[in-house]
């Protein structure tokens, strides 16, 4: 069986569309209109990098039509899961369903060397990334260079290039050293007439770098009547592990999260950061086993926190907070759990606040999950775009409700030396209830 020409035939037992209802492929009709929405197709015009074409390549290749060639291969993993092309689409085309089971069989079955030996992939993202603890211990000596001036110069200096691959791209996407606040209680009261009784989803980078955010979040909600419990059991929600092509690490996270929160104890699961809320919302999804009811029940009872306080209806804040405003739509809020207007409605209550509207808010900043540190150039080119459409606007602020936009948008700011303040909507909405002022960067 010829391999020479990438057109071979993939054995059944290796072939990653096994398992793929084959009933999602026909639902593309192959229009086109998914194109101009999508990241990779809009800056290289390849048709095999839209999602029009990475389907027809995915299709092939499960019908047995088209082997896993090098080029095949590229053209899958250079996109972002971003599903954008969800949002574009008239057909209703689950694209993430097709995308993330099939790559994730392509990582299980890739036999390469330099993948079964990944060492960063085993020891940096499923030995360190997930556990909250060991990543702020691993920043111990980030945030010291942050503080004496040092990362800043070798910013400037452009020193993290000469650091090699992953390892230099994970240097640069460290948020500023902010107070992070004392570690998490198990229980917060609600403050006035108790509306709701909630549970916080903690996660691991999103408590080791943006914990201050945390603090914002649990605050917003005590002032909008929620009793908050805070499960000490509950870790990653799998996320890393899911995308990176470990199906059982992640399926372990999700199970331990399942046992973690008490859902007859509460009105709904709050999830901060839209990453961890679409990977939770979907745990019914991946895995088909005995306990897939059990996970089903929790993706049900996960609210993002905007979702959440747009139902439960906002209680005004009354700080006013004199700035113009850009918000950013987290891929994985507006695309994924198709949550868009209610961080807008949320931010227009915040007195004195101008919010303007964001050019191309729908097209990935470049982070997706771990995907700027394995697509570092793609990534980059989105964050410059993404950057010159919200300097367009002449905001102050841009504000995203995703660890992974905001580290990657601020990464992009610092490069460019630009007065932009990058912040999560909840640390915006708390400064308003606290009626503190905020201090903007000089023009």
């Amino acid at each position: 069986m010829s391999q020479s020409n990438g057109t071979s035939r993939v054995p059944v037992s290796l072939n990653p569309g096994t398992g793929i209802d084959f009933g999602l492929f026909l639902d593309c009709v192959h229009c086109g209109l998914c194109t101009s929405a999508c990241p990779t197709y809009t800056e290289v015009g390849d048709e095999n990098d839209s999602p029009r074409g990475r389907v027809y390549l995915m299709r092939l290749v499960s019908e047995g039509g088209l082997g896993l060639s090098p080029e095949v291969r590229h053209h899958l993993e250079v996109c972002l899961d971003c599903r954008a092309c969800e949002t574009a689409c008239p057909s209703g085309v689950h694209y993430g369903r097709l995308i993330e089971p099939f790559r994730l069989s392509m990582e299980e079955q890739d036999t390469r060397l330099a993948k079964r030996y990944d060492w960063f992939r085993e020891t940096i993202l499923f030995r360190l990334f997930p556990y909250a603890g060991r990543v702020r211990l691993a920043m111990t000596p980030v945030r010291l260079m942050q503080r004496t001036g040092i990362y800043d110069a070798f910013e400037r200096l452009g020193l993290f290039r000469l650091i090699p691959g992953r390892m230099g791209q994970m240097a640069t996407l460290v948020n500023p050293p902010v107070e992070q606040g004392p570690k998490l209680p198990k229980f917060l009261p609600a403050i006035g007439r108790r509306r709701a009784r909630v549970a916080f989803f903690v996660g691991c980078v999103a408590d080791a770098m943006f914990r201050h955010t945390h603090w914002s979040t649990l605050r917003v909600l005590q002032q909008n009547g929620c009793d908050i419990l805070i499960p000490p059991e509950q870790g990653c929600c799998g996320a890393i592990h899911h995308h990176a092509g470990s199906r059982d690490g992640a399926r372990r996270m999700a199970d331990a999260n399942v046992a973690a929160f008490d859902l007859d104890e509460v009105d709904a699961v709050i999830v901060n950061h839209a990453g961890c809320g679409a990977m939770i919302k979907e745990y019914g999804l991946h895995w088909n086993d005995e306990h897939q009811e059990a996970r089903q029940r929790l993706a049900e009872k996960v609210k993002d926190i905007n979702e959440f306080l747009d139902e439960l209806g906002l209680i005004a804040p009354s700080g006013r907070i004199e700035a113009v405003a850009t918000y950013h739509d987290a891929c994985h809020l507006g695309h994924a759990q198709k949550i868009r207007e209610a961080p807008r409605r949320l931010l227009a209550q915040i007195p004195g606040l101008e919010l303007r509207d964001l050019p191309e808010t729908e097209i990935c900043c470049g982070s997706a999950g771990t995907y700027n540190l394995n697509q570092p150039h793609m990534s980059e080119r989105l964050s410059r775009r993404k950057l010159e459409n919200i300097l367009n606007t002449g905001a102050e602020i841009v504000l995203a409700s995703n660890a992974g936009c905001l580290l990657q948008i601020h990464r992009e700011v610092r490069r460019q030396r630009k007065p932009l303040l990058v912040m999560h909507p909840m640390d915006l909405l708390d400064l308003s209830y606290r009626q503190e002022q905020l201090e903007l960067p000089k023009r």
